[in-house]
């Protein structure tokens, strides 16, 4: 079965190709390592400590996630700990408020890129997008984009999405895919709610196959996870990766 949805009486509703969730989600969740290979391993918070992200990053190594995800003051340790791995380190940026500049985000993306960072993951403007300036938005996450994208990384937009009306759902994503991101990202986790399958459907549903889609924010098992990959996400971000992947037999 393909993620789609149909998005009535809207100028986003045209075809923009099907993801095959069912089969991505069979396929991801077939052991342990299939899944890991998927799960952004992430540990944003506030108090995270040197030794945390030393402890990360061996888990990073030791099971093959599909990156580490870190706040800007951490990126160059993680770079210099998974030198060698192939596992790539994704940065945070206007995180997780989705407040600041547009010039400081595209010098924080170039620095952090500069440091070694190979994804990095933005919060779209949402007060910005609440206030009906669609175009500042657009502005802002091109504008990270291009970026990255010079410099041969990729983009995750945050949407935040327990912000956000359904029409603000929509609206986000097809702006994201529109503005160059990768991947749309639900939740920071930081905000009142996380990651849903609803959500994941519908962000799904708007962008199709164009981009991927990152279920994010409160995931912390595998039922979680299933549900969230039957619902359209190629992606996972979690802080409880470890435990995820055990329940599927990982030691």
């Amino acid at each position: 079965m393909s993620a789609t949805i149909a998005i009535q009486n809207s100028d986003l509703d045209f075809d923009h190709g099907t993801f095959d969730s069912a089969a991505f989600a069979a396929k991801a969740l077939a052991d342990w390592r299939s899944l890991a290979a998927v799960i952004d391993h992430s540990l944003v918070k506030a108090e995270a400590t040197r030794p945390q992200v030393e402890a990360m990053c061996a888990e990073a190594a030791r099971y093959r996630f599909a990156s580490v995800v870190v706040n800007p003051v951490w990126a160059s340790t993680a770079v210099r700990l998974l030198e060698g791995t192939d596992i790539p380190v994704a940065a945070t940026i206007g995180f997780p408020l989705g407040a600041s500049l547009v010039s400081t985000l595209r010098h924080e993306a170039a620095a952090l890129i500069r440091l070694g960072a190979r994804e990095l993951g933005m919060v779209l403007p949402i007060g910005q997008l609440k206030s009906g300036n669609h175009h500042g938005v657009e502005h802002a996450i091109h504008a990270v984009a291009k970026v990255a994208h010079d410099r041969g990384a990729i983009l995750k937009v945050n949407l935040e999405t327990c912000l956000l009306t359904m029409q603000e759902k929509l609206r986000a994503s097809e702006i994201a895919i529109h503005a160059g991101a990768d991947f749309i990202n639900t939740a920071t986790g930081f905000a009142s709610g996380g990651a849903t399958p609803g959500d994941v459907a519908l962000m799904r549903g708007v962008v199709g196959a164009r981009c991927g889609v990152k279920a994010a924010g409160r995931i912390r098992t595998v039922e979680q996870v299933r549900a969230l990959l039957e619902a359209g996400a190629n992606r996972i971000g979690s802080s409880a990766s470890v435990a995820i992947v055990r329940e599927l037999g990982a030691e």
